[in-house]
């Protein structure tokens, strides 16, 4: 018999009973449906995740005394050599081939005030060249220059969060604010980075040069100083950071390469990037075993049918249709079955992922590959979970069936 009879035949047997082809399809329809708003969902936090990465700079590598070597910490205690030096930065600029920019960090927190507004915020002393390592640009005003690092000028840039919180809608430039009571004039305003990997406010921040830091706000305090470097380019950031560990070792005697933890950016993506294919296979799962359900209903219904077609399949097989055909139109049953509701599905999960987006706020992703993978997964679950009932009823017994009632 023809492929294209035994289609039409498929066909009119679904649509006799629309109902229950409905309710078998519905546990396609759910299944795709989760599978492509989960792997959305998934995407969308990686796609997140990989903006923030990039937010950070580009080609960035952060070095720091590894205080989780006891070692270290022993040192640090003693106030001996492992901590790092403003002059290790100078060391990095000038010895180490391929980094481009270098600039030394120290942090602490403070209180500002402008006129009758208060706010807390993060304090990054930092050199000129920390803009350039984390692709800053100014929205407002500038950034400071070198000599206004070397002398310690107490000028700052500040990010969008604290604008906001303590100039609303005045115009910062030239304005005075004081940062734990030291006056220091603002000069730019930074644009916005909205949030970093770990899901702090990148905008809430003043930076300012780091002498400045050191002598007017941290005072004797000994600094627990990091250092930003930025290389040339991605090729040669395994031989920097190689580089830079020996360079620290030569410099801070009886030191090894545990005394030193020196990150890079890739180090971060490949940690967030395993925990977000985690994520989303973990989602992926669950949201399969939607469709795994769905296929056991198919199997169910494609029974049931087999049992109350019993008389009819004996009289196609007595005018002529052969074991075949009967296999392939049960097969082609299930299979339509699971491809109108992978495709229904996949429509559905679009709606849903995009409210889920809408809702939380988030970039959702839907990609080509997971509506791929969806209706091949629904159209396997068709032929996996049709080919018994099909198999049984191409195997009847022709007298049996037609003496059937």
């Amino acid at each position: 018999m023809p492929i294209l009879a035994i289609i039409k035949i498929a066909f009119k047997s679904l649509q006799r009973n629309k109902t229950r082809t409905f309710l078998t399809m519905l546990g396609i329809i759910i299944g795709v449906a989760a599978v492509i708003t989960m792997l959305a969902i998934g995407q969308g936090a990686k796609k997140i995740v990989d903006d923030q990465i990039s937010s950070m700079g580009t080609n960035v590598l952060t070095i720091s005394s590894n205080f989780s070597s006891s070692r270290t910490a022993v040192r640090a205690e003693a106030g001996t050599g492992t901590m790092l030096k403003i002059d290790d930065v100078d060391a990095i600029r000038e010895e180490v081939k391929g980094v481009r920019y270098a600039s030394p960090i120290v942090r602490t927190w403070g209180q500002l005030k402008y006129s009758n507004q208060n706010w807390r915020s993060s304090i990054i002393g930092a050199d000129v060249d920390y803009f350039y390592i984390r692709d800053m640009e100014a929205e407002l005003g500038g950034f400071f220059n070198s000599s206004e690092v070397r002398s310690g000028h107490k000028v700052c840039v500040i990010g969008q969060t604290v604008a906001s919180g303590l100039f609303g809608d005045e115009d910062p430039i030239d304005k005075v604010i004081r940062i734990r009571n030291v006056p220091v004039t603002v000069i730019g305003v930074l644009k916005s980075k909205g949030q970093s990997i770990m899901g702090g406010d990148q905008d809430d921040v003043v930076i300012a040069p780091y002498t400045m830091v050191l002598t007017r706000l941290m005072g004797d305090r000994r600094p627990m100083m990091m250092i930003n470097v930025s290389a040339e380019s991605k090729d040669v950031m395994p031989m920097v950071q190689q580089d830079i560990i020996s360079l620290l070792q030569r410099r801070h005697r009886d030191t090894t390469t545990e005394d030193f933890w020196v990150r890079s950016q890739t180090d971060i993506a490949q940690t967030s990037e395993s925990v977000s294919n985690t994520l989303t296979i973990l989602l992926a799962s669950i949201a399969g075993i939607s469709l795994l359900v769905g296929g056991i209903g198919i199997m169910n219904i494609m029974l049931v049918s087999v049992t109350e077609r019993i008389k009819e399949i004996g009289i196609r097989m007595a005018v002529g249709a052969k074991k075949r055909d009967v296999l392939l139109q049960f097969i082609i049953e299930a299979v339509t079955i699971s491809v109108m509701g992978g495709f229904i599905g996949i429509a559905l999960g679009y709606i849903a992922a995009k409210i889920v987006g809408q809702t939380m706020q988030w970039s959702i992703s839907i990609t080509a590959w997971s509506v791929v993978l969806a209706v091949t997964f629904s159209c396997a679950i068709g032929i996996f979970f049709g080919w018994y009932p099909a198999k049984k009823a191409a195997n009847l017994n022709l007298i049996d069936a037609l003496r059937y009632e």
